[in-house]
């Protein structure tokens, strides 16, 4: 069936979800234009809608709320049946759509245009290609063939008016979970009527791509948007499993989407953060957009850091407790530009004359030195020695001198203050270019070292969180923080209490009223204290902030970072791969895992996140009971 553009009589069936009922400026923006092209749009939304959100999606259309069962299968389902087959043949085309996808970069008419001038029963805009076998477990053909991905599927007349059509919604089963959504519908819906007879297509021109990526939009989506004028992308590229990325790609795909769509197309990116950082992992918005960044320490813009500190306000605040430390201070103190504020805090007059006389050759705009109360270590300093001040800054970077407890005296612990003070302020040139960084970042909120992971340090990678969890859980609640924590997506945390922030981004932490006395008195542990919340619950508070936070290095350091964490992995590729395991990074980890649960160690098997890898290696009732656990301290929500 072709159809005349001008003269199409179109319904739109746009299903949403949000966990928090909020509608975020992204659907909107999409329903926009949307509405342009159709006649009627309907939207269904599963689970909560707030009466804010509800305005906003009334604007475009009926608006029905219903359980959150069944995902967008049911939700379609329901609306076909709340129109009635008799009424839906009245149109020229359905179009069963939702809010996993993002967009559009192109307007929707051009779309429409294309494709109306196809001879064709049912239409989308992206295909997924054929995979062999059933990776869910409810495929009627044992295989996952060629199809149209379910975020829009657009049926003409003559199906929507068939027995077969109706037969299909009508005899459709419950789904229970994502894995139901694919095998029992999103999968299948294309072979089946395919097989009937019916004539189908993509918008996207993909067949080319087929021995390149099974999955296209989600692998090589900025070649989709700038080569074949795709009009959409998935919210999922920015919080997709890693470990699936990384099978398929060198992680390179979700960067260069979002870079494209900020510099070389009219879309508002602000969008994009608007809905991730409320939703979704820290940890799986830093990995898939690649979100840290690797200065020079040789070369800086002069006349733009000029510039830029004088429209922005930059302060140091600096806790100094080691006299025998103030010189290599100094040195680091002087990294900072010259028209910045500086505060530095110790906790004795004595000392405090000590710091007086050691920087009083410091050029800066201003140099404070003030007393505090030996309480709270360097947490403390920034947030109640400096409180009164903070606010007044737009960009800040906080230090303290170093030595660290958790190791004997020596080159161990040297190297972890090294590690901090090279990656905050390394020097004159690598402080202009963090400065820089930020301005042209303006959602970044807070930039940190990498976490350590030499010698003893070796194993904070993956044990981020040390004992600190729900230490760090309980102080977000009290701070009103919402966003996602658990204890399996580690912090993007300044592990060492060294970063740079915007003040407006840890402004939850700053309203807070602090006292000495809410810190533990010395002497302190070495973990599992208020002082390690703190320090982790720093970039969950510019999450809900609105800003995300960031790993910050200068090349010099990032050589030594990359050569160290190749040598680590050699060495576990060799004894892995070596036992016949492999050759892919998730293989290498289901297999571990099958050990770990063969020997009882179901906790081990639940820190594996590729829920789908357990489905295969576990047998039934030992999965079902790690899945329940599994999904409890992972509590995300999966979508398409």
């Amino acid at each position: 069936m072709l159809i005349e553009t001008q003269n199409a009589k179109r319904l739109a069936i746009y299903f949403f979800y949000d966990r928090r009922g909020v509608v975020d400026g992204y659907v909107p923006y999409f329903l926009n234009d949307l509405k342009k092209n159709v006649s009627e749009i309907m939207i269904v939304c599963n689970g909560k809608l707030d009466t804010t959100g509800k305005e906003k999606l009334e604007q475009y259309g009926k608006v029905l709320v219903r359980e959150n069962k069944g995902f967008d299968v049911w939700a379609y389902k329901t609306a076909l049946e709340t129109y009635g087959w008799d009424k839906l043949e009245e149109f020229d085309e359905v179009i069963m759509l939702n809010n996993t996808i993002m967009g559009p970069v192109y307007e929707l008419s051009e779309t429409f245009e294309k494709m109306d001038q196809k001879d064709l029963d049912f239409w989308g805009l992206t295909e997924y290609f054929k995979i062999k076998g059933d990776p869910f477990g409810y495929s009627p053909y044992g295989y996952l063939p060629d199809h149209i991905q379910s975020h829009w599927i657009a049926c003409r007349r003559p199906l929507v008016s068939s027995k077969e059509f109706h037969d299909y919604w009508e005899n459709m089963s419950m789904i229970e979970d994502y894995a139901q959504a694919v095998g029992k519908h999103e999968s299948i819906f294309t072979k089946t009527f395919a097989d009937m007879g019916y004539k189908w297509g993509v918008s996207v021109e993909m067949e080319d791509l087929r021995n390149y990526s099974g999955y296209p939009l989600m692998m090589c989506p900025k070649k989709l948007i700038k080569e074949r004028r795709c009009p959409i992308f998935k919210k999922r590229s920015f919080f997709h499993m890693e470990s699936d990325f990384l099978k398929n790609t060198t992680g390179e795909q979700t960067s260069e989407l979002f870079d494209y769509l900020r510099y070389e197309t009219n879309y508002d990116v602000n969008m994009i953060w608007d809905t991730l950082l409320p939703n979704y992992h820290q940890f799986d918005l830093v990995k898939n957009m690649n979100l840290v960044y690797i200065l020079p320490t040789n070369q800086y813009n002069r006349e733009l850091l000029e510039e830029q500190t004088k429209e922005n306000k930059v302060a140091l605040v600096m806790h100094l407790f080691f006299e025998d430390l103030l010189e290599e201070s100094y040195h680091y103190v002087a990294s900072m530009p010259q028209n910045s504020d500086i505060y530095l805090t110790t906790d004795t007059e004595k000392k405090k004359e000590a710091i007086e006389k050691v920087f009083a050759k410091l050029p800066c705009n201003k140099l404070e030195v003030r007393v505090i109360q030996n309480r709270g270590r360097d947490v403390s300093s920034l947030l109640v020695g400096v409180k009164d001040v903070i606010m007044q800054y737009d960009i800040v970077c906080f230090a303290h001198d170093k030595k660290t407890a958790q190791v004997k005296p020596g080159t161990m612990g040297a190297s972890f203050a090294y590690k901090c003070f090279e990656n905050t302020l390394s020097n004159k040139m690598y402080v202009a270019n963090v400065i820089n960084t930020f301005v042209n970042n303006p959602r970044m909120g807070i930039l940190s070292p990498p976490e350590p992971n030499h010698g003893a340090f070796y194993p904070t990678i993956g044990f981020e969180w040390g004992p600190n969890f729900d230490i760090t859980r309980k102080l977000a609640r009290e701070l009103g923080i919402r966003v996602p924590m658990n204890a399996v997506a580690p912090p993007v945390a300044p592990l060492g209490t060294m970063f740079w922030f915007r003040p407006k981004a840890l402004k939850l932490l700053f309203d807070k009223d602090w006292d000495y006395k809410d810190f533990p008195p010395e002497p302190n542990k070495i973990d599992g204290t208020l002082l390690h919340a703190v320090e982790r619950v720093y970039p969950f508070a510019a999450q809900q902030a609105g800003y995300y936070p960031a790993i910050g290095m200068t090349d010099k350091f990032a050589a030594i970072e990359y050569n160290n964490l190749r040598f680590y992995l050699r060495d576990f590729n060799n004894i892995v791969v070596n036992q016949g395991i492999g050759p892919y990074h998730d293989d290498m980890i289901c297999a571990v895992n099958q050990v770990l649960v063969q020997r009882g160690s179901i906790k081990a098997a639940l820190k594996f996140r590729m829920k789908q890898k357990l489905r295969r290696i576990l047998p039934e009732k030992l999965y079902k009971k790690c899945a329940k656990k599994w999904k409890r301290m992972r509590g995300f929500e999966t979508e398409e």
